[in-house]
């Protein structure tokens, strides 16, 4: 008679899975450096562009500095996730990873963590280029967990749905049609909670904000994590 595994063992080996994509997804992309430069190319092309078509003066560059960040993240966010579940299917990887003995979730956050680390990748490079551009200090902690809590929540629904357009003909037109319209309350929370630290506001303002970013982070990574399998087996 079979016996199933602890929890303990079991918890252990998801964690070496998990760790196992991640090394995989960052190994390759070191190697061939294809998706960070893609990222990063749009992003500073992005605020560039932004920065010359925007005279403003310095009160009026904090108002619309929120909005251009997280178009630009987000945009460059799209770019990398539809890439980085392409590359797998591409190569015939995603099969060998279902088939591996290991729980489905590791295959998830694996490559959602993965895609986090590109994402704050990029970021980190954009945040100082765009305080030298627009000459506005960006480097505040209430800022920069804001823009953790945006990336974490546009990571963990973008991969999975990610993990859904690549097995279609159209997907890299599907990704963006399914995304957006899931991901909003997290771009118009983390826009409104942004520009509150920039402008100084009360905390009273930016807490509502900041408050649904963590909620919708907790309840879209528990979704994921149960319908990721569903998800794979389609």
């Amino acid at each position: 008679m079979k016996t199933s595994p602890p929890p303990i063992n079991l918890l252990r080996r998801t964690f070496q899975a998990t760790v196992a994509i991640i090394w995989k997804d960052l190994a390759a992309e070191m190697r061939s450096r294809e998706m960070l430069s893609a990222m990063l190319v749009f992003s500073l092309l992005v605020i560039l562009i932004f920065n010359f078509a925007l005279e403003l003066d310095i009160k009026a560059r904090q108002t619309v500095t929120s909005g251009i960040l997280w178009a630009t993240f987000a945009f460059a966010g799209t770019l990398g996730l539809n890439r980085s579940m392409a590359i797998e299917k591409d190569r015939g990887c995603m099969d060998g990873l279902l088939l591996a003995p290991v729980d489905r979730s590791a295959i998830y956050f694996g490559k959602a963590i993965g895609n986090l680390v590109f994402m704050l990748v990029v970021e980190a490079i954009v945040l100082p280029v765009y305080s030298v551009l627009y000459n506005i200090n960006l480097f505040h902690p209430g800022l920069l967990a804001v823009i953790l809590l945006g990336s974490l929540g546009y990571v963990v629904v973008g991969t999975l749905l990610s993990a859904m357009a690549v097995q279609t003909r159209t997907r890299d037109v599907l990704l963006p049609i399914l995304l957006f319209p899931v991901v909003l309350p997290v771009l118009i929370s983390a826009v409104k909670a942004s520009q509150g630290f920039l402008l100084a506001a009360e905390w009273t303002e930016i807490a509502p904000w900041f408050n649904l970013l963590l909620v919708y982070d907790v309840i879209f990574t528990a979704a994921a994590f149960m319908i990721f399998d569903y998800v794979v087996e389609e």
